[in-house]
């Protein structure tokens, strides 16, 4: 191990914060950078195939291009972060990104054929399919245990910081040149610092998965161990259906128009105000000392999400509809930071890969699925219905996960461990 990690950290009562890992501190840097840049790509496409075409079709076609990859790649990406060394990987899959982000632009200059920039998203989500898992994995050979939970705040914090600042840099740029195409530079360019930053970096070593776990069996051990650990399971299944039901945010643009009339310029704030909420909210909960009652914690921060969700959709009065949206930003901040430092702390190095996958497989397709549910309900419900329903199940599901996992009900610190299963038994004897 690294000194980032030595016995000495873990016993030094300012080990637990993150911020004075010097290792730590350039994945963070980088994570921010590589956050920044996509969700400048994300408003540049979005412009530019609109501008192109016309149609809602081909936008929607943005998202699907982009998940199809992380769906048929997520068995093979984690075990491959859990098989290969997880900085190089890591840098490879950059580089992939970055030569898809230049063929962008190239395409954007040439105003070259659609499907081919259909061929660099994809490309673009095969290499995030595999970038997510490993980079994920990798926070843990920086740290000591004691500073994870800190750890996974802040990169929580800089992503949502990421998620304000990006978008407004990309349709400043695409106001300044009159176009996309140097977006698309600028944000390869960004990719580019963050594999310097990574070769910079120094990791500790991983722990190499033993025999059976080069078999291909090993692919789905990550799913074996997630159903078998019961808490990582319910936290899992509670951000999965929040973000499925609690889609107020894909019907934004119907709610600014046509129930709040606050226009293109109040539409503005309301997408800002959730990532306002989470940055605010990360910020305070890297202060504060380690959750005691996580599970808690956890299963009242998603059913404060569900009513947020109501008040949301039933509100006519913008500032009670951004203070919702805020709300909603900051509780689902709650809740991945418990999430993530679960699946850190509770899978065994040499799986880390896998259930990390796993875990950015759910995410990634509830993101886009959770869009979708929103738009299907809200053509039959209308949109208030849509997001008022969509709040009432988030609750019900949060009941119906205290029920069937009471070990959520009394989970305390992250840290606390419970029975492991089989798998990982058996992986840690044979080490």
């Amino acid at each position: 191990m690294t000194d980032d990690t030595s016995p000495t950290a873990r016993t030094d009562p300012r080990a637990s914060k993150a911020l004075r890992y010097p290792n730590f501190l350039l994945l963070l840097a980088g994570s921010f950078l590589n956050n920044f840049a996509q969700q400048m790509l994300t408003i540049a496409i979005g412009w530019e195939l609109y501008n192109r075409t016309r149609s809602a079709l081909v936008l929607g076609g943005i998202g699907l291009a982009q998940v199809i990859p992380l769906i048929l790649l997520f068995l093979p990406a984690g075990y491959a972060a859990d098989r290969l060394n997880r900085k190089y990987l890591l840098v490879v899959t950059q580089i992939i990104t970055v030569v898809a982000t230049l063929g962008l632009a190239l395409l954007s200059f040439q105003q070259g054929a659609l499907l081919l920039v259909y061929a660099c998203l994809v490309a673009f989500g095969a290499a995030e399919s595999f970038s997510f898992p490993t980079g994920s994995a990798m926070v843990a050979q920086v740290l000591p245990e004691v500073a994870f939970e800190n750890a996974i705040t802040w990169r929580s914090s800089v992503n949502q910081l990421a998620s304000v600042l990006g978008p407004a840099a990309g349709g400043l740029l695409i106001g300044v040149f009159g176009g996309a195409g140097w977006v698309y530079v600028i944000s390869s360019a960004l990719f580019l610092m963050q594999v310097a930053l990574l070769l910079l970096t120094k990791v500790g070593p991983q722990t190499a998965p033993t025999a059976s776990a080069r078999k291909l069996g090993a692919l789905v051990e990550g799913l074996r161990f997630l159903g078998q650990t019961q808490v990582l399971l319910a936290a899992i299944t509670l951000d999965l259906f929040a973000v499925l039901l609690g889609g107020a945010v894909t019907l934004l643009p119907i709610f600014a128009r046509d129930i709040l009339h606050v226009g293109p310029f109040g539409l503005g704030w309301l997408q800002a105000a959730s990532s306002l909420g989470a940055v605010c909210m990360a910020l305070f909960l890297a202060q504060r000392p380690a959750f005691k009652r996580a599970g808690p914690t956890l299963l009242l921060a998603v059913a404060g999400f569900g009513v947020a969700t109501i008040i949301f959709g039933l509100s006519q009065w913008f500032w009670l509809s951004f203070a919702m949206l805020f709300a909603l930003g900051a509780l689902d901040n709650i809740s991945v930071v418990i999430r993530a430092t679960l699946v850190l702390v509770r899978t065994p190095d040499q799986m880390r890969g896998r259930v990390g996958a796993v875990s950015s497989l759910f995410i990634g397709t509830s993101n886009q699925l959770g869009g979708f549910e929103s738009g299907v309900v809200a053509q039959l419900l209308g949109p208030v219905g849509s997001v008022v329903l969509g709040g009432f199940g988030t609750i019900l599901v949060v009941a119906l996960v205290a029920l069937i996992w009471p070990e959520m009900r009394h989970l305390g610190g992250l840290r606390e461990q419970e029975p492991q299963p089989m798998q990982a038994q058996q992986a840690q004897a044979a080490d």
